[in-house]
């Protein structure tokens, strides 16, 4: 059995949180192998028609996200390649190559595109892809930078947001979270309402609205509450970006709840125990979520009941999800993507993205679903 002080150790430095619950399966005294399930046949009911597809550079083991702004997307990669790419072509516009390794990014407003490098240094590009300034926060970044109403916002690995000004670079505020025992070390997604506030997770089952333009916490609300009698029981972080549908917002913790509720005040509707680490995906009256086993699960938003479950995906590592339409697509970590209706869970159709994993949630714009891979494909796809 795996000595559980190893796995603790894991738990708060490990880059990839999959390996992290590899871990904690393992020091539960757990002997079952997480076998990937075999893919069933489906007989597509629904369409990805691929538009165009363009190679950005791998970002390995981190979890890289596009960033759309009008008609351009901005991509980066590990190695540091940063480009911006027509959104209705995927001819490339500009790429710059960042002068060291990055752990995250991009994150732009289309005036001003941030990245973060390795070692915690910020470079902001013009939209001609002009190096404007570059700024250490100190610390280690792995959530991927927001940029609105003229702030760049960098969350640190220490629990850390920096406000910096997006056109000189110059440190507007800061806003200190405190440390916990132990955390899973991994980005903290942080979701942008307008100009106003961001929304982000916290550690310890919290999660809270924060005003861009000062650094001011407008509200915090737990999701979930810590328990067990080790550390690595009592693990229970708001690691992904919340989602929003309307004035209802959705999150959920890991080993936590998954919860709604008014976005204005983070007064929660309901919330249910279940355990996730990426995220939610929303609809008008839905709120979808998968745990560590890729249990696919869908919940009524109005009171949290539970409509469906797909065990089709089971250890499949599967990413981010994106409720567009009829549907709810999801990435694995075998570079498939996946349909499933919301309305019952029904496998609906599959593709083959890439042979690498897809983490990142797809992205719904301009009539167009766009989807990157860990190794690097990004491609713009017509849903039919």
């Amino acid at each position: 059995m795996m000595d559980c002080k190893r796995v603790a150790k894991l738990a708060s430095t490990a880059l990839v949180l999959g390996s992290v619950v590899v871990a904690l399966v393992a020091c539960s005294g757990s002997s079952r192998v997480r076998k990937p399930a075999e893919l069933v046949q489906v007989n597509n009911q629904f369409e990805l028609a691929p538009i165009w597809s363009t190679n950005v550079g791998s970002s390995e083991s981190f979890n890289f996200h596009p960033a759309v702004v009008g008609d351009a997307v901005y991509a980066a990669s590990h190695r540091g390649n940063l480009t911006k790419i027509d959104l209705r072509t995927g001819e490339k516009i500009w790429e710059v190559s960042v002068p060291d390794r990055l752990s995250i990014g991009p994150g732009s407003d289309g005036r001003t595109t941030a990245v973060v490098t390795t070692k915690g240094t910020v470079y902001a590009y013009d939209d001609t892809g002009k190096l404007i300034w570059n700024v250490s926060v100190g610390s280690e970044v792995l959530s991927e930078p927001v940029v609105a109403g003229g702030v760049a916002i960098i969350r640190t690995l220490d629990n850390r947001f920096v406000g910096l000004d997006a056109q000189t670079g110059v440190r507007k505020w800061a806003y200190q979270r405190q440390q916990s025992a132990l955390s899973l070390r991994v980005g903290y997604g942080m979701l942008a309402i307008g100009n106003e506030v961001i929304v982000t997770g916290f550690a310890g089952g919290r999660f809270g609205m924060i005003a861009i333009a000062n650094g001011g916490l407008v509200w915090e609300t737990p999701v979930s509450f810590p328990k067990g009698f080790s550390e690595i029981e009592r693990l229970n972080d708001v690691t992904a970006k919340p989602s929003m549908d309307g004035e209802i917002i959705c999150a959920v913790s890991y080993q936590g709840r998954v919860g709604c509720g008014q976005a204005r005040t983070g007064n929660l509707l309901w919330f249910k125990d279940y355990s996730s680490y990426t995220g939610t995906a929303q609809s008008p009256d839905l709120v979808f979520s998968s745990n560590e086993k890729s249990y696919v699960t869908a919940f009524a938003v109005k009171d949290g009941s539970q409509l469906w479950e797909n065990t089709q995906l089971t250890f499949r590592d599967v990413g981010e999800p994106l409720a567009v339409g009829k549907v709810l697509l999801l990435g694995d970590a075998q570079g498939y993507v996946h349909a499933l209706s919301q309305a019952n869970g029904e496998m609906l159709s599959r593709i083959r993205h890439d042979s690498s994993p897809i983490s990142a949630a797809p992205i719904a714009v301009n009539g167009l679903i766009l989807i990157q891979s860990q190794g690097g494909k990004l491609a713009a796809y017509s849903p039919k």
